[in-house]
C-alpha cells in the first residue's frame, strides 16, 4: 500500500492518541463515509478536541514537504544541463537526454536556460535517430528564446534532420507497398475497451459482482480491456543500470518519473514538461493538456503537499476531481445505490437507474468506481483516522489555493451565497462542496482492496546486449472500473498485460512522419490493460485474476494470511483447497526423509527436514553419508547465496561478465547445493547465461538457460509466461550461437506461450517471426 510518509505518518498517531476519549469513542463509532470525514475537519480546525497541544496539521505538511519542494528553479536547471553534457561528451545519448528533460523541467519559462535544454536535447535525440522529436525540440528552443549567436547550430541539425527523415519516408513507402502485395490486412492498432461477448457479469451475496463465461473462452482469447479511470506514477521507483537505451551507472539515477509520461505511462525521451511545476512531465501537448484540465490545475500548487501523503491519497483526490460534482451526486443517489446492492443483475438493463459494464463514458465509468466494496468496518479506527485526516488536510490546502474546480462548480440556484471565508477556506457546510472530501475518502478506503498495480517490462540487459533481459516492475497505481469486477484466484484462469498505445511516442527512429504527422502526435496514449484466457475456461465457470499472492510464488498459509490482512476475506480457491492438502502431506514427506530441494554439499544427496529435541534442521538422505546442518546454517547459506547473485547482477549491468563468473564458479563453497529445479538455481543458472552471452560463449551460455528453463517450468508450469521469456532468450542465443535446428525446434512453443499471455502483436514475437526468416532463409 502507498500510505503517507513516515513523518505524516506518526504525525497522526500521535494525534490519535491525544484525542479526547469521548470524541475518539464517537469517531470509532462513525460508520458513513460522510460523517467521518466531517469530524476528521472539525478535528484540525479545533485543538480543544486534544488533552494536549497537537501541532497544525496544514503547518506540519509545510515543514516535511519542503524536501518534495516541485518549484522552478534556474541553477538546478543549469546543472542538470552540465549533467547532460557530461553524458554526451561521454556518447551515452539517452542519458544526455533524460538530463536534459530534467533540466527543462527545472527551468522557468521563458529562461535562456529552458531554450538551452531544448536546444541541447535535440541533439541528443539526433545521435539517437528520433529525428522529429529533434525537430520538435529545435523549434521549442527558438520560441524560448535561444542565444541568436548559437542559433546556426540549430539551423544545420534541422536540415540534417529534415534529410533523414524523407530518406526514411521513401523507405517506409517503398516498405509499405512490398508489404500491401505479400499480406493481408493488418490487425487494428487499438482495441475497444469492454468485456467480450462470451462474458457475463453476475452477482451474488457472497461474491458480490463477478464476471462469468457464457460461452467457451478460448486460451489466449480476449476477455476485456480496460483503462483505469485514474492512475498515479509511482515516484522514486529507482531505474535499472545498463539498460539497452544506453544507461550506464550514470543512468541508474533516473526513476520511473522522469521516464515516462505522468498521464498515459509512456516511456518518452522527449517529455514536455509542465508549465508550473518541475515535477510533472509528458508525452505530449494533448496529455498535457488533458492531465491540466482533468486534475493537474489543482494539483500542481500543492505537488510537494501530495508527495509526503503518498500515492494513494493522490489517486483518490484525482479520481474525485475527475468525477466532478454531478456523477458523484448520481453515484449517492439512494434509489440508485440500492438498485445496484439488491438487483445488480439490472445493471445490464435498460433501466433508467442502470448502467453497462461495456460503456466507456465517464459517468457510466464512475458509477462502476464509487460502488465498489470500501470494508469501512474492517479497517482498524487508528488507519481510518489516518486516511480522514489525511483526505482532510489536503481538502483544506486545495480549499485555499482558490476557487473550486470547474468540475465541482456549483454555480446556480441551488448555490449557497456565503460559501468560503476571505481566505478561500471553505467553511458553510450547506454548500455541497465538502463532498469532494468525502467522495476522495471514500475512495481511499477502497484503494486498499481494488487498487489494482500497473506492471510493465523493463529491458535489464547491458548495452548492445545481443540477448534480452527484462524484469517486470511496478510503475504506478491505478483503478479499473471493469478489471475490478474480477474475484481472486491464487491460480487465475487469465493472464493481463499493461501497455501504452494508440500513438508512438518518439520511440521509434523510423516512424517519425509517414504514419504520425503533427495532428497523429498531439493525440494522447492511453494505457490499457487486456485481459486474456491463460487456459480454456468452460462456460459457467468465473472468470478469475490474481491479486497479488500467487499459488507458483507463495505457500498456501502466507497467501491466506495476506489477503486476509488487505482483502478482508479469507481464501478458499480451489488451489488453496488442494495446495493446503498437498502442503500437508509435502511435510509428512519431508519428515519422513523425501527428497527435497536442497542437495548435501558432501554427497549430494537430498536433504530431509528432521525435528529432534535438540532443534530442527537438515540430513542428507544418504545412509552412508549423515550429514547435518541446521535450520539456521541452511538459512545463512542460502543469503550467502542471494547476496553473491545480487553481486553478480550488479557485475553483469556495468558490463563485467568476467568477474561475474568468478563468483558464480564459486556458489557451492557454503556446503549446500540447490537441486535442478529450486527456483534460486534457476536464478543462478539464468545469471551464468547471461555472462556467457557477453563473452560471445553461445553454446555454454545455452547450455546454462536450458537449465534455467527447467527450473522456470518446475516452478510456474509448462504454459506460463515465465517459461514463454526464458525460451525466448533460449533461442535469442541458438540463433546468436548459429544453431539453426535447436532453435528452429523451440520457436512454436514460445510462439504459443507469447501469444497465449501477451498476443499476437507483442514486439517478442515480431523479433521470434525474423529469426525463423532468417534460419529458413
Amino acid at each position: 500500500m502507498d500510505l503517507p510518509c513516515v513523518q505524516w505518518q506518526d504525525h497522526v498517531a500521535q494525534k490519535w492518541v491525544g484525542i479526547d476519549p469521548d470524541v475518539k469513542e464517537h469517531f470509532t463509532s462513525l460508520l458513513e463515509i460522510d460523517d467521518i470525514f466531517k469530524c476528521s475537519l472539525s478535528m484540525i480546525t479545533c485543538n480543544a478536541l486534544f488533552l494536549f497541544y497537537s501541532p497544525d496539521d496544514l503547518d506540519f505538511v509545510d515543514s516535511i514537504s519542503v524536501g518534495s519542494s516541485v518549484q522552478k528553479d534556474a541553477e538546478k536547471a543549469a546543472r542538470c544541463r552540465e549533467g547532460g553534457n557530461s553524458s554526451f561528451r561521454s556518447r551515452d545519448y539517452t542519458s544526455a537526454a533524460l538530463h536534459y528533460t530534467q533540466g527543462a523541467c527545472f527551468a522557468p519559462v521563458g529562461s535562456e536556460q529552458l531554450s538551452l535544454c531544448y536546444a541541447n536535447r535535440s541533439a541528443a535525440l539526433y545521435h539517437l535517430q528520433h529525428y522529429q522529436d529533434s525537430l520538435d525540440d529545435i523549434s521549442k528552443a527558438m520560441k524560448s528564446g535561444y542565444p541568436p549567436h548559437l542559433l546556426h547550430k540549430l539551423k544545420e541539425r534541422r536540415t540534417q534532420c529534415l534529410k533523414h527523415l524523407s530518406v526514411s519516408q521513401k523507405a517506409k513507402e517503398d516498405g509499405h507497398k512490398a508489404a500491401s502485395k505479400n499480406h493481408g490486412p493488418e490487425e487494428q492498432g487499438s482495441l475497444q475497451c469492454g468485456i467480450c461477448p462470451e462474458a457475463v457479469m453476475s452477482f451474488d451475496p457472497e461474491k458480490g459482482r463477478h464476471l462469468v463465461a457464457t460461452e467457451r473462452i478460448g486460451a489466449g482469447e480476449v476477455i476485456l480491456t480496460d483503462r483505469p479511470y485514474s492512475c498515479v506514477l509511482i515516484p522514486g521507483m529507482e531505474g535499472v543500470r545498463g539498460t539497452a537505451g544506453g544507461q550506464d551507472t550514470e543512468g541508474g539515477v533516473f526513476g520511473t518519473e522522469q521516464r515516462r509520461c505522468h498521464r498515459c505511462l509512456c516511456e518518452t525521451l522527449s517529455a514536455v514538461p509542465c508549465d508550473w511545476c518541475s515535477y510533472s512531465r509528458y508525452c505530449s501537448t494533448s496529455c498535457q493538456q488533458e492531465a491540466w484540465e482533468e486534475h493537474h490545475h489543482w494539483e500542481c500548487p500543492v505537488g510537494a503537499d501530495l508527495m509526503v501523503m503518498g500515492v494513494m491519497s493522490q489517486l483518490a483526490l484525482r479520481v474525485a476531481l475527475k468525477a466532478g460534482l454531478r456523477n458523484v451526486q448520481r453515484a449517492r443517489d439512494p434509489i440508485r445505490e440500492e438498485l445496484t446492492k439488491s438487483q445488480p443483475s439490472s445493471l445490464n438493463s435498460k433501466s433508467p437507474h442502470s448502467y453497462s459494464c461495456h460503456s466507456t463514458s465517464n459517468s457510466d465509468s464512475y458509477l462502476r468506481v464509487f460502488h465498489l466494496l470500501h470494508h469501512l468496518n474492517r479497517h482498524s479506527p487508528c488507519l481510518r483516522f489516518l486516511y480522514a485526516v489525511t483526505i482532510a488536510t489536503v481538502f483544506l490546502k486545495l480549499s485555499k489555493v482558490g476557487p473550486p474546480p470547474s468540475s465541482w462548480d456549483f454555480s446556480g440556484p441551488s448555490r449557497e451565497k456565503n460559501q468560503s471565508n476571505q481566505e478561500g477556506g471553505i467553511t458553510d457546510w450547506g454548500s455541497e462542496l465538502w463532498l469532494l472530501g468525502s467522495a476522495a475518502l471514500r475512495h481511499i478506503v477502497q484503494l486498499g482492496c481494488n487498487a489494482q498495480a500497473i506492471i510493465m517490462l523493463q529491458n535489464i540487459g547491458t548495452r548492445n546486449s545481443a540477448v534480452q533481459s527484462s524484469r517486470e516492475i511496478r510503475i504506478a497505481t491505478a483503478i479499473f472500473p471493469t478489471l475490478s469486477l474480477l474475484n481472486h484466484s491464487c491460480s487465475p484462469n487469465t493472464s493481463l498485460v499493461f501497455e501504452s498505445r494508440d500513438v508512438l511516442c518518439g520511440s521509434d527512429p523510423s516512424a517519425d512522419i509517414s504514419e504520425h504527422t503533427a495532428e497523429d502526435r498531439s493525440k494522447p496514449c492511453r494505457v490499457t490493460v487486456t485481459v486474456r484466457a491463460a487456459k480454456v475456461i468452460p462456460p459457467g465457470q468465473e472468470i478469475l485474476h490474481c491479486y497479488g499472492p500467487d499459488s507458483r510464488r507463495m505457500a498456501t498459509k502466507d497467501r491466506q494470511r495476506l489477503l486476509l490482512e488487505q482483502y478482508f476475506f479469507l481464501c478458499r480457491c480451489e488451489t488453496c483447497s488442494l495446495q493446503q492438502q498437498q502442503d500437508e502431506e509435502e511435510e509428512e514427506k519431508q519428515e519422513k526423509g523425501t527428497a527435497s530441494s536442497l542437495l548435501c554439499g558432501k554427497c549430494k544427496g537430498s536433504l530431509r527436514k528432521f525435528s529432534e529435541s535438540k532443534g530442527k534442521g537438515f540430513m542428507c538422505s544418504q545412509s552412508c553419508c549423515g550429514h547435518r546442518m541446521s535450520s539456521s546454517e541452511v538459512s545463512r547459506s542460502l543469503q550467502s547465496i542471494r547476496a553473491d547473485l545480487e553481486k553478480v547482477v550488479d557485475l553483469l549491468q556495468t558490463e563485467q561478465p568476467d568477474k561475474a563468473l568468478k563468483i558464480l564458479r564459486t556458489k557451492c563453497r557454503s556446503g549446500l547445493i540447490l537441486a535442478e529445479t529450486h527456483p534460486l538455481q534457476g536464478e543462478l543458472d539464468d545469471a551464468t547465461a547471461r555472462a556467457y552471452a557477453a563473452i560471445g560463449d553461445w553454446n555454454n551460455a545455452a547450455s546454462y538457460l536450458q537449465r534455467s528453463a527447467a527450473a522456470v517450468g518446475s516452478q510456474y508450469g509448462e504454459d506460463s509466461i515465465e517459461l514463454g521469456y526464458q525460451l525466448f532468450k533460449l533461442v535469442q542465443l541458438h540463433f546468436n550461437g548459429g544453431s539453426r535446428t535447436p532453435a528452429l525446434s523451440l520457436i512454436p512453443k514460445v510462439r504459443h506461450l507469447l501469444c497465449l499471455h501477451r498476443g499476437p502483436r507483442c514486439q517478442e514475437l515480431q523479433e521470434l517471426q525474423a529469426m525463423e526468416d532468417c534460419l529458413r532463409g
